[in-house]
């Protein structure tokens, strides 16, 4: 059954206001560029910004807030040259100082310009889709020297300003940065994977190694003072210090590694400051003053509904798939297996396990999927016609994503390494089809079986991480590799559910760009044969073949129906419905103390009376309870701010909201899923067919045009980010996230968009985003496209700019306080805890014990200096009235522990334990606009509680001393919660086992990307 679609919704008529494709009526209206008079702030500190000092030592250029200024080398007032959209950074004199250089992203690339300094003339030098930074320009004036990854990894590169040309000076395998010409012209030194630093000869081409290597050690910013002595920042541990010929000439200073700067002294930054650096004598601090535009006032977005029963239509369709007929659709929603016919859905597997991904049978009798049902992840087979279900793997660790091959004989898989396997249904013998992989995408099968095709990231150098979502092949037989972009520097949208997908008939591959659907034809092995062509103009997910001519997909939840030729898509009707789970009670509990999440002190002997799912009255203790917590602190449960319930939610399956119930984490919010993962596993949750936390969340984070997670959409047109945006309101987020790539004027757009849907937005950036109205940054300092942090230094310290602006623009601040393995160290009860043992997979627990016994050894020196500074900045934060959320990262960190740890490791940095509570539940509901509906225990609130043996407002450590955990008024005790994953599990004897740290480690260096995602925290490393 089709029907038509609609008529256009008012966010797709707002995204074509974005590209400009509609007149101005009604258009989305954009905040002022400027603040107004009296929203400012004037900032004396900055946190990692780079000085450069004109030639004659009169002026330096400073890169303060992502813009460029100018002040008197003596101190002063800064005035500002760039504006917010510019995104500048990187500032360097030419030698007769009428103009500067900068790296500048205005574009979606970083790129060169050049600017007066009096603030006109301002002109683009590069441009492109390859990133060109760090410039330095020749004594004479004539050229700029710079770093760029045209060459397949970073090199040095020179421009020659009268022509535009542009020519490799080093073309290494290494990574070449930060170049820096000697005063002669003669030489350029730069730095080599920052762990030497290597001068080149311009005549000869001779390289000399200036700086050797040495373990432990980075080196950053080589400088050539006017007599041709090296000044350059090393970074050793938990210090970082200016070293000048040789001899380190700093101690005890936080130095920012970044170029120090000649002229007859040399210039620096270090403490918040610029200091200047007498040669043979001391070091003085140069006075600046930099008036900044704040952002004090945000929309307050719209209140989440927690209590409507009525119906709601399923938007949540995870991995649709089609029988060989194409008369059957089989998908997961609700936390069950489906198949739908006519659009009359069949629940199919329903066990409150994690059942996911199914695929057909070749004959169509059988559907093959992945089930937790018997502890971790393994391959199972569900009979149509009888409905027996019979497992086909017990093999270690996790198999998912499982597709048959076209002759029905073999099963390809991916475990949690991101190794696609192949399972002979025979012998039941594995055997290995690809290395290791970072997130890879589901495979799809040739139709002669001897070619795989999925999604892979290929990063453009080693140095930055970011690159495309390309096509991967794989040869069956001998397991060579070939990677095919799908169009020149453009990605596959997701690694997920995006394809590429080959054709039934095997001569066409579809995939989804920039959220439209294309198809290409191909030959026998998935090579391309002509030009790939969109065949959608709506937002669009999750391709699959009905026929050879035919695709279904998704579209803002709906099913939609296609041909290869592009012709107008119909709806498929599918008539699958849910309510929110409700509970009929009136139940009184007694508390012998309670902590309601606003006093700072415990009421003692206290009733807490539950009407359904809410609070109806807390009151003196008199009477008979239904629930006797006598012995038990009653208190608000716990709000996780920050993680990815579906990075690795295939591999953990159910288990993991067993176990943040279990730690007494009642709500969990989510800066970026995979869209359609998201959307069933919430309406799963609210329906009560999964057991879990509350789950608030967004789809993929809106990226630029470079992405690494599976989960980011490369964004390249206002076009695009129209689509995006409309997917936003499609499938109703909870909240909107914007990452690492995404230039500032798409932001600016998706802020003015996402606030008149009545949601917030979070980013990994302060500013601009705070002027442009941002309601939130993830992580004290996270992956940044520079390479390093505006908010914390390479020692983990934050400066009073960094504070200033939190406090005065009021967006709150996620900590993900990634070094508190700390306090595992210092207190290792969580790591033996039976909530810990029993709910973690093995391989899991196996990282996490490696992850603590290395911050026991000396690497935990350095570990705990950074966590100090972390917690330092959130610490006055806070008390400057600004909103900390605690928020973790998980599973980058260690799922529910880490909150804990979080919440310890502040206490012992200086929080007192109700401070730091109320980061865990008063400041997160109130950023989800949920103040007097959660993170408190008041009448009229959702009886979500923690109940816990001691007082966490004396010890923080009571907090996670869970024993049960209510949600929207359900008792679960721990002993229920550990029940389903109790039974120890068995596996196949001398099958392959997990990989080690060790093994992750030992790839090819040809393929140096290949490693699995868990290997590295990479959303905060850098």
């Amino acid at each position: 059954m089709t029907e038509n679609p609609g008529s256009w919704s008012i966010s797709r008529r707002r995204a074509l206001q974005l590209s400009g494709g509609v007149a101005a009526v009604g258009a989305v209206q954009l905040p002022a560029r400027a603040a107004p008079a009296g929203n400012q702030v004037v900032l004396r500190e900055g946190t990692n910004f780079m000085v450069s000092v004109s030639a004659d030592g009169k002026w330096l250029a400073f890169d303060l807030v992502t813009a460029i200024w100018v002040t008197p080398a003596a101190g002063g007032t800064s005035r500002r040259l760039t504006d917010d959209l510019q995104d500048a950074t990187r500032p360097r004199w030419s030698p007769d100082g009428k103009w500067i250089v900068f790296q500048s992203y205005r574009d979606g690339n970083f790129h060169l310009w050049s600017i007066r300094p009096d603030g006109s003339g301002l002109r683009q030098l590069t441009s492109g889709r390859y990133d060109h930074r760090e410039p330095h320009v020749t004594p004479d004036g004539r050229s700029i020297v710079f770093s760029s990854d045209r060459g397949g990894s970073y090199g040095i590169h020179r421009l020659d300003l009268a022509s535009g040309a542009i020519a490799a000076l080093t073309d290494e395998a290494s990574e070449e940065g930060e170049p820096a010409v000697s005063p002669d012209g003669t030489k350029v030194a730069f730095t080599v994977d920052t762990t030497s630093i290597v001068e080149l000869d311009l005549a000869t081409g001779a390289r000399t190694t200036l700086v050797a290597a040495q373990t432990g050690i980075s080196v950053f910013g080589p400088s050539y003072s006017p007599a041709g002595k090296l000044a350059y920042v090393r970074l050793t541990g938990p210090t970082c210090d200016l070293v000048v010929d040789g001899k380190q000439v700093t101690t005890g200073k936080d130095v920012f590694a970044l170029p120090p700067s000649w002229a007859s002294d040399l210039f620096y930054t270090a403490d918040g400051t610029v200091r200047r650096y007498h040669l043979g004598g001391g070091h003085s601090v140069v006075p600046f003053a930099a008036t900044v535009p704040v952002t004090s006032k945000r929309p307050r977005p719209k209140t989440p509904d927690l209590e409507s029963a009525g119906k709601r239509a399923v938007r949540g369709i995870a991995g649709p798939t089609v029988s060989p007929d194409g008369k059957s659709l089989a998908f997961r929603a609700l936390n069950a297996l489906w198949i739908a016919t006519d659009g009359h859905p069949r629940k199919l597997v329903a066990d409150g396990y994690f059942n996911s991904d199914p695929d057909f049978s070749p004959d169509g009798k059988k559907l093959l999927y992945a089930s937790d049902r018997d502890g971790t992840a393994d391959l199972w087979l569900h009979d149509l016609g009888s409905g027996e279900d019979t497992k086909l793997s017990s093999l270690p660790g996790a198999q998912t994503a499982p597709r048959f091959s076209p002759d029905g004989r073999q099963i390809a898989y991916q475990d949690q390494d991101g190794i696609a396997w192949a399972l002979d249904l025979a012998s039941g013998q594995v055997r290995r089809l690809t290395p290791t992989l970072f997130q890879p995408g589901r495979v799809s099968w040739s139709r002669d079986g001897r070619t795989l095709v999925l999604a892979a990231v290929k990063p453009f150098s080693k140095r930055f991480r970011e690159g495309t979502s390309q096509l991967l092949y794989v040869d069956v037989a001998t397991g060579a590799l070939e990677y095919v972009e799908p169009m020149p520097f453009r990605s596959l949208a997701t690694r997920g559910d995006d394809g590429p997908v080959f054709s039934p008939d095997g001569t066409h591959l579809a995939f989804v760009v920039e959220s439209l659907l294309y198809v290409v034809p191909v030959d026998a092995r998935g090579r391309f044969t002509g030009e790939p062509r969109a065949i959608t103009s709506e937002v669009t997910d999750s391709p699959v073949w009905q026929d050879d001519r035919t695709l279904i997909y998704l579209s803002n939840g709906k099913l939609r129906r296609t041909t290869i030729t592009g012709g107008r898509a119909e709806t498929i009707r599918l008539d699958l419905q849910y309510r929110r789970a409700t509970i009929n009670q009136h139940v009184t509990i007694h508390a012998g103390a309670l902590w309601d999440g606003r006093a700072t002190t415990l009421r003692r002997d206290v009733d807490v009376v539950l009407d359904g799912s809410r609070i109806a009255a807390v009151r003196p203790h008199h009477g008979r309870a239904d629930v006797d917590a006598s012995g038990l602190t009653v208190m608000p449960g716990l709000i996780d701010a920050h993680n990815h319930w579906h990075l690795r939610g295939r591999a953990w399956g159910a288990r993991q909201g067993n176990l943040w119930l279990a730690y007494g984490i009642t709500t969990t919010r989510s800066p970026g899923d995979p869209a359609y993962q998201m959307q069933e596993t919430r309406e799963a949750l609210v329906s009560g067919a999964l057991r879990g936390p509350r789950y608030f969340a967004t789809g993929e984070a809106i990226d630029g045009s470079r992405v690494y997670y599976n989960f980011m959409r490369p964004t390249l047109s206002l076009r695009q980010l129209g689509l995006e945006l409309d997917r936003v309101e499609g499938l109703a987020y909870d909240l909107v996230k914007t990452y690492v790539r995404l230039p500032i004027e798409y932001q600016r757009r998706a802020i003015a968009f996402v606030h008149q849907l009545g949601l917030r937005l979070s980013s990994h950036y302060l500013y601009p985003a705070e002027h442009l109205g941002m309601d939130g940054m993830e992580h004290t300092g996270a992956t940044n496209r520079l390479g390093y942090s505006h908010t914390v230094s390479r020692l983990g310290r934050a400066y009073a700019d960094v504070v200033t602006l939190f406090t005065r623009a009021g967006l709150s601040v996620t900590p993900t306080l990634f070094n508190s393995t700390m306090a595992h160290v210092d207190d290792p009860s969580l790591l033996t805890d039976r909530r810990t043992t029993t709910l973690y997979p093995s391989w899991e627990y196996d990282a996490l014990m490696a992850e603590v016994n290395t911050a026991r050894g000396p690497a935990g020196v350095t570990t705990r200096e950074l966590l100090r500074g972390n917690v330092d900045m959130v610490l006055r934060i806070h008390r400057g009235g600004g909103l900390v959320i605690s928020g973790t990262d998980t599973p980058l960190d260690n799922m529910a522990v880490s909150l804990h740890a979080n919440l310890r490791s502040m206490v012992a940095g200086g929080f007192t334990p109700y401070e730091a509570l109320t980061t865990a539940t008063r400041n997160p509901a109130r950023w989800l606009n949920l103040q007097d509906k959660l993170g408190a225990v008041k009448p009229g609130a959702q009886a979500d509680l923690s109940f816990v043996v001691g007082d966490p407002l004396a010890d923080i450590r009571a907090a996670a001393a869970v024993e049960q955990v209510m949600i929207a008024g359900k008792l679960h005790t721990v002993d229920d919660l550990l029940a389903p994953y109790a039974t120890p599990v068995v596996h196949t004897a001398n099958a392959p086992q997990p990989l080690t740290r060790d093994q992750a480690h030992a790839h090819d260096d040809t393929y140096w990307w290949h490693e699995p995602e868990w290997l590295h925290r990479l959303c905060c490393e850098g």
